[in-house]
């Protein structure tokens, strides 16, 4: 930090978390300012920083990184006030412009999930249906942070980037995945890249539009955007980040400007071929309560009913996702996929 560095900053930049948890908001004189390695930061919002190198020119990349859209998955959320704090002590270098944002802070707060409603089903307008919903006005918010820091973004491939960095509530086969937002564009290469370097098992593919966060960016912002899910919930303190290693040094390689392990393989693909929808209360999920994701079931078996609805496999082999018999009526209650490795793999642009 700079000798000039104001009471409060070091705060801020050395503990974004514990600054954040205590309600904290800066004085206009200590929201912004320049580091001695040149960064300017510049706290936006409640959980909301912008941090930029000393020199911008018309081809540097924008990141988004995002964690805690879900309040109870704190190890992204710790990982990532630690890449704050390596960047401001300037342990972590700098070279893209990085949009850090907490997402549902008052759910961080309180130790939940969300107070009202999911956050991430709340993106692209959909908050505008819930307008009495506590988490509504913030995911308004967090798409106008979105929209006004790409603005200023290249309109260049590549040049700008969304990672948003969740945990899960459940095992899963493939400890580490993604899942890539659905825009009709062709998959990028560069992306598949990043995620082996992240040590990233499986990638799960949209087919339809929907209304998480990193669809959000993909769509309205033209960014390359995926949702990263790191391994099971717990609360702070009791992360073994060590875990995370990989999605860690892939996302301090890509603000870095850095490249990764060109060696190592491509993650395993798949695709989402339907989507169990819970309607009523009647529902059921005709499955273990502790079923892993990704979890493999053969043509034929019944997954789930709600009246006259049933799901059967149809399928030699789908793999149910995110399994969830607890959500609200007409809300998803679980995905299902199938491999698509090959095909998906040989047709990057």
């Amino acid at each position: 930090m700079t000798s000039s560095a104001k009471p409060g900053v070091e705060a801020l930049l050395d503990d974004f978390l514990a600054y954040t948890l205590a309600c904290t908001r800066p004085s206009s004189a200590q929201a912004q300012g320049t580091l001695a390695s040149g960064v300017r930061y510049t706290w936006l919002d409640d959980g909301v920083l912008l941090l930029e190198p000393a020199a911008l020119t018309q081809t540097t990349r924008s990141v988004l990184a995002s964690a805690g859209i879900h309040g109870d998955e704190t190890a992204p959320i710790e990982l990532l006030c630690a890449l704050v704090r390596d960047i401001a002590s300037g342990k972590a270098s700098l070279e893209c412009r990085l949009l850090v944002i907490l997402g549902n802070v008052d759910a961080m707060r309180d130790g939940c999930r969300y107070r009202d409603d999911d956050l991430n089903r709340l993106f692209s307008g959909r908050h505008a249906q819930v307008p009495q919903s506590h988490e509504a006005p913030r995911a308004l918010a967090l798409e106008q942070a979105a929209r006004r820091f790409f603005a200023a973004a290249p309109d260049a491939s590549e040049a700008r980037w969304h990672v948003d960095m969740h945990t899960a509530i459940r095992p899963s086969v493939f400890e580490q995945f993604a899942l890539l937002p659905h825009t009709g564009a062709p998959l990028s290469r560069v992306m598949f890249e990043w995620l082996r370097d992240a040590r990233i098992a499986a990638v799960l593919l949209h087919t339809t539009k929907g209304n998480t966060y990193s669809h959000f960016t993909a769509d309205a912002c033209g960014a390359l955007a995926c949702t990263l899910e790191l391994g099971k919930v717990r609360p702070f303190g009791q992360n073994d980040l060590a875990r995370f290693a990989g999605a860690d040094r892939a996302l301090r390689q890509l603000v870095a400007g850095h490249s990764g392990d060109a060696a190592a393989p491509l993650p395993r693909v798949f695709t989402v071929i339907d989507q169990i929808t819970k309607q009523s209360d009647a529902f059921e999920l005709l499955v273990a309560a502790d079923v892993p994701n990704f979890t493999p079931f053969v043509k034929d078996t019944l997954l789930a009913r709600d009246g006259d609805y049933r799901y059967t496999v149809r399928h030699e082999e789908e793999r149910i996702v995110f399994p969830n018999p607890t959500v609200k009526p007409g809300l998803r209650a679980g995905l299902l996929v199938i491999d698509t490795t090959d095909s998906t793999l040989a047709a990057l642009a």
